[in-house]
């Protein structure tokens, strides 16, 4: 264990939430040291590296990157692309923040015999009778409290969230007033890093390349992209689809299909290349199962009726009661019925402004 120190690593994309980050460290007396990981080039772009150096030198902190291509594809792309392949919904932002960024800044950091870790996550953290745990941003509107559930308390006691208390705004102005007018007026990111606009199109093209990723049930994933059929819930057929990779449950706009009445995906069925159409209603769902789940404190969070789950970043919030079951997935009762729960998808829970946990949902009824 390195013993607790001043000094802190710090992830830095080249955007304006780590590059502020750095400069509310360095301010609140921390010895700063920025690292770059090369997770994906969209385009082959590496303009974000020159950014990350450049501020490092500016601030006069030490910089390095770190090459993570190779295992971001087999851990991150090939885990979506084969989620999708077999009729899930991924979600890649919250495996890599859990399972890949995070431990690799506490691994890298050790190396270097620094104790903190940090990022510009907009995140708080607490700690409450000795353990740690994340609470939501100072803006509700960039909150990314959802995608930590998954920390263990070996990551929760070193990181440092100086975004935490300030706004996107706040923080454009904090770079501005200190002479960082590129910092300031950066355009945000949005959604994944490696297809920020249509996952569709991503999907198409790496198959394209890599039509040959394989699984225990088949043997060249770019043959299952085909047309087929859309069915109601009785199996009667409606229209036909550009393939199901290309659809998500409770989805409604891009069927491509021109019904009298809205409707919405239910079902994909991979095997039979079919998916199921209905009304929203039929999309109702009062239970839920997941597995891979961590909660950060079980006795603040098992049979309590006034859990909050979230099953999107942005979805509103549901209560439920959550429990654990004999084969060890938890159990989520939901109060009220929710729509548009997707296998595949992660569910996070929160108490009291806490976030205490979650995990990737198995299956909803």
């Amino acid at each position: 264990m390195i013993e607790e120190n001043r000094r802190v690593l710090l992830g830095m994309s080249g955007g304006t939430d780590s590059s502020v980050a750095a400069m509310r460290l360095l301010e609140g007396g921390y010895e700063v040291t920025g690292i770059t990981f090369r997770f994906y080039e969209l385009n082959d772009s590496t303009e974000y590296l020159e950014d990350a150096r450049s501020l490092a030198e500016r601030l006069g902190i030490r910089h390095i990157t770190y090459d993570a291509r190779d295992v971001f594809r087999k851990q991150i792309i090939e885990y979506f692309v084969q989620e999708y392949m077999e009729g899930r919904t991924p979600v890649p932002c919250t495996l890599c923040n859990n399972c890949l960024k995070w431990p690799l800044l506490a691994k890298v950091a050790d190396e270097m015999g620094i104790f903190y870790i940090a990022t510009g996550h907009y995140v708080q953290k607490v700690e409450l009778e000795g353990t740690y745990y994340i609470t939501h941003a100072a803006d509700p509107d960039k909150d990314q409290s959802f995608f930590l559930w998954g920390l263990k308390q070996d990551i929760l006691r070193r990181i440092l969230l100086p975004m935490g208390n300030i706004t996107k705004v706040e923080a454009r102005v904090w770079a501005a007033e200190r002479g960082f007018q590129k910092v300031a007026t950066k355009k945000d990111s949005i959604g994944v890093c490696f297809c920020p606009m249509d996952y569709r199109s991503f999907l198409k093209e790496w198959l394209a390349r890599n039509g040959q990723l394989r699984s225990e049930n088949v043997s060249c994933w770019s043959e299952m992209v085909r047309r087929g059929r859309f069915v109601d819930e009785k199996g009667n057929f409606i229209g036909w689809h550009e393939g199901y990779p290309f659809y998500t449950i409770g989805q409604r706009r891009g069927l491509g299909i021109h019904l009298n009445r809205p409707v919405f995906v239910k079902e994909i069925y991979p095997e039979k290349n079919e998916v199921v159409l209905s009304s929203l209603s039929a999309l109702e769902k009062t239970e839920m199962q997941l597995k891979d789940w961590n909660l950060v404190n079980p006795q603040k969070i098992l049979g309590y009726n006034d859990v909050i789950v979230k099953i999107r970043y942005r979805k509103q919030e549901n209560h439920c009661t959550v429990t654990v079951t004999p084969d060890n997935l938890l159990h989520i009762q939901l109060h009220e019925p929710l729509t548009a729960i997707a296998a595949g998808q992660a569910a996070a829970f929160y108490r009291d402004g806490l976030l205490l946990g979650g995990g990737i949902i198995v299956n909803a009824r």
